[in-house]
């Protein structure tokens, strides 16, 4: 016996009601310890959390003298060198050398590349969020143009 397809959509629509309210009690009761002990470590009120679905954080192993082609992204890009020595060059501007520790942002739209060092591996945190517009590779006389150190920053 098949059940007429109105009682069909309405049990459906039944069943995921009950299943996202079971799920919801579960994180609820299940994560309340968590959420209570993120509160207690700040004073004054309670941060706002925001999530964004389309931010990415990969780690990437840069061994010595490779580097990305030029690209840029819609939303921009923060970079971290973890380990190692990293090269990052925005279109038109010296190559800039990094040291672990060290982030550097590259806003929105604008044309850059980044890599290793050449006798160095670079081990690179990046975040961005939005999309990558991949452009031309890097040359190996771009590559090796001029490089300048950034001042330091220090956290004194």
């Amino acid at each position: 016996m098949s059940l007429h397809p109105k009682t069909s959509r309405l049990k459906e629509a039944l069943v995921s009601v009950s299943a996202a309210a079971v799920l919801g009690a579960i994180v609820l009761v299940t994560q309340t310890d968590i959420v209570s002990a993120q509160q207690s470590n700040f004073q004054g009120g309670n941060p706002v959390v925001s999530q964004t679905p389309d931010m990415r954080n990969i780690r990437i192993l840069f061994p010595a003298g490779v580097r990305s082609s030029w690209h840029s992204h819609t939303w921009g890009q923060l970079l971290m060198i973890e380990e190692g020595v990293g090269l990052h060059q925005i279109r038109g501007r010296a190559i800039e050398e990094f040291h672990a520790g060290e982030p550097f942002w590259t806003p929105a739209n604008v044309e850059h590349w980044h890599g290793a060092h050449p006798q160095i591996d670079a081990h690179q945190l990046t975040i961005y969020e939005g999309d990558v517009v991949w452009l031309d590779p890097v040359t190996d006389e771009q590559y090796n143009g001029p490089r300048i150190r950034p001042m330091s920053r220090s956290a004194n």
